[in-house]
């Protein structure tokens, strides 16, 4: 009976992403069309998808979500923020922050219909993982984000963790922050990984998911190092909170 509920509690939740997300496109596109003229950096569209994103969360029961550190995010300038990566249901956390960045995504991503569409209308980063080509664009458009004004969000992972256990990081992020000079924000989220598991559709009952944003990481705080030194001791921060973390609340 417990799979049965979950298979049905599953197609409802898919099926009100589909509606919402055929009805709520439409109104991105408008927002685009009326907005653009004056907010270059289209932060209006993007408080609009936090709000689309935000409702799979708000309205999904089995999901309580909470966010602790908000004050982190008042930060005078962009930066490059950085999050563990263990579930689907991270990209829709990530929306509840409510504050501006341009997601870096695989490209696949923007090919879904209607959430795809919305993420191109919004210039989110687009990143073709088999292509040293799109790397270095997608470097560069980071760059143009950044010194525009606007934060990236990057997975240094790369690639969702089947256990939740935090991954290897990729150095894309650590050079973009040197780079570009600006200050890295670390995120930890915690007990995504059963809620909705690597490879699978499946709801898999009640989980409280939580958000940490951690102290950002100064320029000058990382300035002397080079890319893999500042990856190994942002690796180092973020996994030991997570472990601290699951510790704590008994989560992954």
């Amino acid at each position: 009976m417990q799979r049965v509920g979950a298979f049905v509690i599953s197609i409802v939740f898919w099926g009100f992403i589909l509606l919402t997300s055929a009805a709520l496109f439409p109104c991105a596109l408008l927002i685009r069309v009326l907005t653009s003229p004056f907010d270059k950096r289209l932060v209006l569209l993007h408080r609009f998808t936090c709000f689309w994103a935000s409702l799979y969360t708000w309205f999904n029961p089995l999901w309580k979500v909470t966010i602790a550190g908000r004050e982190k995010l008042r930060l005078s300038h962009a930066c490059v923020m950085i999050s563990n990566h263990q579930s689907l249901v991270d990209i829709l956390v990530l929306f509840r922050l409510h504050t501006h960045f341009k997601w870096v995504s695989k490209i696949e991503n923007f090919r879904i219909p209607l959430v795809g569409w919305n993420m191109s209308l919004n210039r989110y980063i687009k990143l073709d993982r088999e292509s040293m080509k799109s790397h270095l664009r997608m470097m560069r458009d980071c760059e143009k984000a950044l010194n525009a004004g606007s934060s990236v969000m990057i997975f240094p992972e790369g690639t969702r963790s089947p256990d939740g256990r935090l991954r290897s990081f990729k150095e894309g992020a650590f050079e973009l922050a040197l780079r570009t000079r600006k200050p890295l924000l670390p995120i930890i989220i915690a007990g995504s990984t059963r809620a909705l598991p690597k490879r699978g559709f499946i709801l898999r009952g009640t989980h409280e998911i939580k958000v940490k944003i951690l102290d950002p990481l100064p320029y000058a705080s990382f300035s002397d190092l080079d890319s893999s030194a500042v990856k190994e001791r942002a690796h180092a921060l973020m996994r030991s909170e997570l472990e601290r973390m699951r510790d704590d609340q008994r989560i992954v």
